[in-house]
């Protein structure tokens, strides 16, 4: 007895795996998006109080000496600026992966964020040090595999830039 799976032309399986990829990739950047989008709710100004205490995990609990030192002489004590930094790029983050445009880029930069998350708090006390190593692997799939190309303003867009010979078009087709 063969199933419809088993009966269906080999172009039609192609096609039903590439939409499961295609899902499953959009889903993967919706999700990490959101995990931003979660990430920069609980960064409440003006004092950042939250942000502020996990921030002082890296000189408490040591993962990077140097990271620890740029932390302890240039971030604490500029901590207002940074936290706001902090804030912007992580709502960017989130903001950016939802819609899927200029993917690769924010995939970069949540690689870069996720790392100096990982070298504030990975030693602190109830960390679990998978957990930054998965944010960190997400966003190296959502790179690898240019997610925004996926139901994203990246697949929509990319056609228009590539026609264009602007340079802006041409960085946004890199980035996307």
């Amino acid at each position: 007895m063969t199933t419809t799976a088993e009966r269906a032309s080999p172009e039609t399986q192609k096609s039903r795996d590439s939409l499961a990829t295609r899902v499953g990739l959009a889903v993967l950047r919706v999700g990490v998006a959101v995990l931003w989008i979660e990430n920069a709710g609980w960064k409440t100004p003006p004092d950042f109080s939250s942000l502020r205490r996990y921030t002082s995990e890296a000189v408490e609990h040591p993962v990077v000496p140097p990271f620890t030192w740029v932390v302890e002489q240039i971030v604490l004590p500029n901590f207002t600026f940074f936290a706001w930094v902090t804030l912007l790029v992580e709502a960017s983050l989130g903001a950016f992966l939802l819609i899927g445009l200029a993917t690769r880029l924010w995939a970069l930069l949540g690689i870069g964020q996720s790392l100096a998350i990982t070298m504030s708090v990975m030693n602190a006390p109830n960390e679990w040090e998978w957990s930054f190593y998965l944010m960190i692997l997400a966003h190296v799939a959502v790179f690898a595999t240019a997610a925004g190309r996926c139901f994203g303003l990246d697949e929509v867009m990319r056609p228009i830039w590539r026609a264009s010979d602007s340079r802006l078009s041409r960085l946004l087709l890199r980035l996307s």
